[in-house]
């Protein structure tokens, strides 16, 4: 049983959806990479055809992000870009960093003309309170990456990471995927988003659901009698059946979730 007592919820921030809208998709944990084409031509269809009134991608839409000058070098990331610039051309996007991408940033918002959001928001539609998150602050039982989190989001370590020349990033985002691979094989048991923190962001910011990503474990939880959580998948078009699915909020109220494949 996790004892860890939560940190203080964020100051969450705030956004309002225009009257108009009447529907809006979330997608997170698509891990995005060169070697996996069928996810990227799968995802690239889907931002072209959605016919939601927003787009939220909450998290890891990439494996690794090492620099918005990355987008330089008109590889992988810039086909990317190019997928992100032709959606916000017709529904607003917006962005919110997870842990594998945290370090996009203004370079790659300005280039696409996507939105990015703080972690957690309060995204207000049809007159409910909806928290926004990527979910990995909420996984507070896993010590070791809570401590490896508050070092990397600190502006000291990013401001020395992206000095260093993009090659090297590139091969540091390429250690740490072998890592993540070698992880995989073994017996761990990854942690979860801890009840009392998520709690303690809804009570906070005066929500009562909560939408997240991060654990690719998706699935819907009842907190306590007022509050729920809402898990969005990973996409994954290789797997058997494939994972590729949005998760569509109804300005009525409504959850569905929609198979892309």
């Amino acid at each position: 049983m996790n004892t860890t007592a939560p940190a203080p919820a964020p100051q969450a921030q705030e956004l309002v959806a225009p009257p108009l809208w009447r529907s809006v998709e979330c997608i997170s944990d698509l891990h995005l990479q060169a070697g996996h084409a069928g996810t990227f031509e799968a995802w690239r269809r889907y931002m072209a055809a959605s016919a939601a009134d927003a787009l939220f991608l909450l998290g890891d839409l990439f494996e690794a992000w090492v620099g918005d000058d990355v987008l330089e070098a008109e590889g992988f990331e810039a086909e990317c870009a190019e997928v992100l610039r032709a959606a916000a051309w017709r529904v607003p996007l917006f962005f919110m960093v997870g842990n594998r991408d945290f370090l996009v940033g203004q370079g790659l918002a300005q280039a696409t003309g996507m939105t990015l959001l703080q972690d957690p928001t309060v995204f207000t539609f049809g007159g409910r309170r909806w928290l926004l998150s990527h979910g990995d602050a909420l996984c507070v039982g896993d010590t070791d990456y809570q401590a490896f989190r508050a070092q990397v989001r600190g502006s000291a370590w990013q401001q020395g990471f992206l000095a260093q020349p993009l090659s090297v990033r590139q091969a540091v985002a390429r250690g740490l995927r072998e890592e993540s691979e070698a992880l995989k094989a073994t017996d761990r048991v990854y942690s979860d988003v801890d009840t009392a923190a998520a709690l303690q962001w809804l009570e906070a910011a005066d929500a009562e659901v909560l939408v997240h990503g991060h654990t690719h474990k998706p699935g819907e939880h009842t907190l306590d009698a007022r509050h729920r959580r809402i898990v969005l998948t990973d996409w994954d078009a290789a797997a058997t059946p494939p994972r590729l699915e949005a998760l569509r909020i109804a300005r009525e109220g409504t959850v569905q979730r929609v198979g892309l494949a």
